[in-house]
């Protein structure tokens, strides 16, 4: 890295830091209850519902007392109106600037059509009101392919708000409720009222106050337009692409197809305005995105559009509507909408050809459309999707939230009588905690449980696929940056991570606990859950979170001999001591401390009876996806496109030759050295065995020459990390396990659903790691595991067959009462 990227680097790591500490100061400071700060489109304009709104509130006498603050990305834009910029009461700030940080943290009233950045936490006393930014037709949230982890900062920003605003039923519960998955968590209030922009397009002159204004912006303006107004392409909402040619190109055709007297105008997304007003291919055509969109449609005669939910505005007012849908069948695969496309209330081109033909109909026979075939099925539309788009919206909304009067349209979706269970899953690297969380989300009862998951978000790709495999029922809450708080706490912080809690400090005067709240109503504004885990079981920071919400009960998850486990050395240095030190100082606030085996129960409360009392100890069995392991069995394995040199493929043992297994992380307590010493004795005694060991970690390098020094290349296998390693777990003949501690290694029993016979060491909760009757238990050294192998061999290794449904269902049981939730009635 060259000095000036180290300097750049230097500089932008001093601006986030200032930024985060102006955060600090602000929030700080008093609210200002009668300051209302507006977004729209992330500060891309004076637009959409938070613009209807602020226009009532600026002119009705009864809120002459509120100061009304805009973040727009350019606050000396001239399309921003003259009266609002000289309004005494009225102020534009620069979004994202440090003056947005200030109003963020201390307006009273926040109105946004979109989403607040990934810092924003909602502050007591603050009253939050998301009012979206349209009735969707294309599938939104969890319907999406990767939708869950697509829509973690909305779903974030809406459990924050007090007031979420619904065009009418089809919204509320498709959009709102199912498809970002509120039911159950948004504790707020839906406003059924209509959507507030609507009222534009039905104010008295509003078609002529709209034609002057594309007249002063220098576009021609017909007796009859029409408007063509589709939607953003691209991958991803927030890096769109600039489809303003294409846009050209279909205006060009519906000229074409125009009879004298008429006229077209683009209207491309706020998102993409700016690339499109840079082009230069919309010129003279080009609506500028300083006319509100809901004015432009009372000048439009017919719209065009495409999968825009802008005709859904635009239905109230029963002009024709057509739809330009080019790339129909593509769009319908990979996006998908809400209706069937052949029911939309308008005709339908596929081409360029199309186009022209259907619009110059249209317009041919204007003034006779509200008795063709469309005006029926546009009525049916409007009953669906915008029953209540009346000219009063604006004036409802407002009685509800500023003038506190009832609204009979308010909608409750905080509870279907499940109880909500928040799981912090970790990192869901790819190790046994991971595959155990993602089992134990298969197996939960969602029909007597609803069920958020916390943990931290990656692009990595291991971490993408497990995020992937979560459980669909299970909402996901992700962790993403931007932790509040000055640089002082954050150093206090640091310093608590790695020392703990003060055993003399009360449990209800935790230390920094504002700091942990605030992170606490970042991450999940004002859900309430009413059980709180931490599965992962590794990471202070997430428990000082995780306390700070209140529930029936907290339970912290202990996987291994926790105490073991700190003392862990790998390369010379206890790299877990001060983290699961930690750790232990959290027990005692902690309701159940959940260890994964009856055994290893007895043996954390033994080895951890100074940080909490010993009737906090349990144990709930990890449970297991034994139909995910059967499915994998049978699939390709695949070789790791991260894996540096030649890809490692699974071959069948050859005639006669007896293949023993293993999978884990290649680190200390798996004691993989002792394994691959035992086997060179047993190959030694038998040349027709080999040993192949899957999985990576530290100790890659330091096992890849152990094997080379004991000149085992051709029967010692190395595979590395597999996604699925079980077409080699089913295809080997024994599986070895050589650690010297472990918690309840799910292995064993995916081992023994395969039918793999299985033999372990004496780690401390090996004994109910093991099914009755199944495996041999052999001591933890060289000579052990070297008899371990030799036993199975000579077919000493007992295996009966395993029945993974009665196991997960009696390990259900366990998981249940471990949280202190209803015990289910057993079998």
């Amino acid at each position: 890295m060259s000095r000036s990227d180290r300097v750049s680097r230097l500089a932008r790591r001093l601006r986030r830091a200032g930024r985060a500490e102006l955060r600090s100061v602000w929030r700080r400071r008093p609210l200002r209850s009668d300051t209302v700060l507006y977004e729209s489109f992330s500060g891309n304009g004076v637009l959409c519902n938070p613009e209807a709104i602020f226009r009532y509130l600026l002119d009705h006498p009864d809120f002459q007392h509120l100061s009304h603050v805009w973040a727009v990305t350019n606050p000396s834009d001239p399309g921003i109106p003259a009266a609002y910029r000289s309004h005494p009461r009225v102020k534009f700030i620069k979004h994202k600037s440090t003056s947005y940080s200030r109003y963020l943290a201390t307006a009273g009233f926040l109105v946004n059509n979109a989403t607040f950045p990934q810092e924003f936490s909602k502050r007591p006393g603050q009253i939050y009101i998301n009012t979206w930014h349209g009735t969707p037709l294309k599938k939104m949230g969890y319907s999406l392919p990767n939708g869950a982890a697509g829509a973690r900062n909305i779903v974030r920003n809406f459990v924050a708000a007090d007031y979420l605003l619904s065009s009418g039923p089809f919204m509320t519960q498709q959009m709102y409720a199912e498809d970002y998955r509120l039911r159950n968590i948004f504790n707020g209030v839906i406003l059924e009222e209509g959507l507030p922009r609507t009222d534009r397009q039905t104010e008295p002159g509003a078609r002529e106050t709209a034609r002057a204004l594309l007249a002063d912006a220098g576009l021609a303006v017909p007796d009859r337009l029409v408007v063509y107004a589709p939607t953003w392409r691209g991958e991803s909402f927030y890096n769109p692409a600039d489809s303003s040619a294409d846009v050209a190109s279909a205006l060009a055709e519906i000229e074409r197809g125009l009879p004298a007297g008429w006229g077209a105008v683009g209207k491309v997304h706020q998102v993409v305005h700016s690339a499109a007003a840079t082009a230069g291919h919309l010129q003279h055509k080009l609506v500028p995105n300083s006319i509100p969109t809901n004015l432009l449609l009372a000048a439009a005669d017919v719209l065009v559009t495409d999968y825009s939910s802008i005709f859904m505005d635009y239905l109230p007012l029963d002009r024709p509507i057509a739809f330009y849908l080019p790339d129909r069948a593509n769009y319908e695969d990979s996006r998908g909408l809400y209706v069937n496309i052949d029911e939309l209330p308008g005709p339908i081109a596929e081409s360029a050809g199309e186009l022209a033909s259907v619009v110059g109909s249209i317009a041919s026979g204007y003034g006779e459309q509200t008795s063709d075939e469309w005006h029926a099925r546009r009525a049916d539309w409007t009953a669906r999707f915008a029953p209540h788009e009346d000219g009063e919206v604006t004036r409802r909304v407002v009685d509800a939230i500023f003038r506190g009067q009832r609204s009979d349209r308010a909608v409750d979706i905080s509870s279907d009588g499940r109880e909500r269970v928040l799981i912090y899953l970790g990192t869901l690297k790819p190790n046994g905690i991971s595959t155990s969380a993602l089992n134990l989300l298969a197996n939960i009862d969602y029909e007597r449980f609803d069920v958020s998951a916390f943990y931290l978000f990656s692009h990595k790709p291991d971490q993408a696929r497990n995020i992937a495999a979560i459980e669909p029922h299970v909402r996901h809450l992700p962790w993403v940056g931007g932790m509040n708080g000055s640089k002082v706490a954050h150093a206090r912080r640091d310093r608590l991570q790695r020392r703990g809690i003060d055993s003399e400090i009360p449990s209800q005067e935790f230390p920094l606990s504002q700091l942990f709240e605030d992170e606490w109503h970042r991450c999940f504004g004002d859900a309430k859950f009413d059980y709180i885990l931490d599965f992962s079981g590794y990471g202070p920071l997430w428990d000082f979170i995780l306390l700070q919400g209140k529930a029936k009960s907290h339970s912290v998850w202990l996987h291994n001999d926790m105490y073991a486990d700190a003392r862990r050395e790998v390369h010379g240095e206890q790299h877990l001591f001060e983290k699961l030190h930690s750790v232990f100082t959290t027990y005692r606030m902690f309701d159940n401390l959940v260890s994964v085996s009856e055994e290893l129960a007895r043996v954390n409360s033994e080895n951890l009876a100074t940080y909490a009392p010993r009737d906090s100890f349990t144990f709930a069995h990890n449970t297991m996806d034994h139909e995910k392991v059967l499915r994998l069995v049978a699939a390709p394995s695949e070789p790791d496109p991260a894996a540096e040199g030649p890809p490692w493929r699974w071959r069948p043992s050859r005639e006669n030759e007896q293949t023993f297994v293993t999978i884990g992380r290649l680190s200390t307590e798996k004691n993989h050295e002792r394994l691959i010493r035992a086997f060179a004795q047993v190959h030694e005694e038998n040349p027709n065995t080999r040993l192949i060991i899957i999985g990576t970690g530290p100790l890659a390098d330091f096992l890849a020459d152990l094997v080379s020094g004991l000149g085992l290349d051709d029967c010692v296998e190395l595979a590395g990390f597999q996604a699925n390693p079980y077409p080699a777990l089913a295809g080997s003949d024994c599986f070895v396990l050589s650690s010297d501690h472990e918690g309840q290694p799910m292995v064993i029993l995916e081992a023994l659903t395969v039918g793999v016979p299985v033999v372990t060491t004496d780690f401390s909760s090996s004994g109910s790691a093991l099914p009755d009757g199944n495996g041999l238990i052999v001591p933890r050294s060289v000579a052990g595991v070297a008899d371990g192998m030799r036993a199975f061999l000579a077919g000493e290794v007992p295996y009966r067959e395993f029945d993974p449904v009665r196991y997960n269902q009696q390990a259900m049981r366990e998981f249940y009462r471990a949280i202190g939730a209803e015990q289910v009635p057993s079998d």
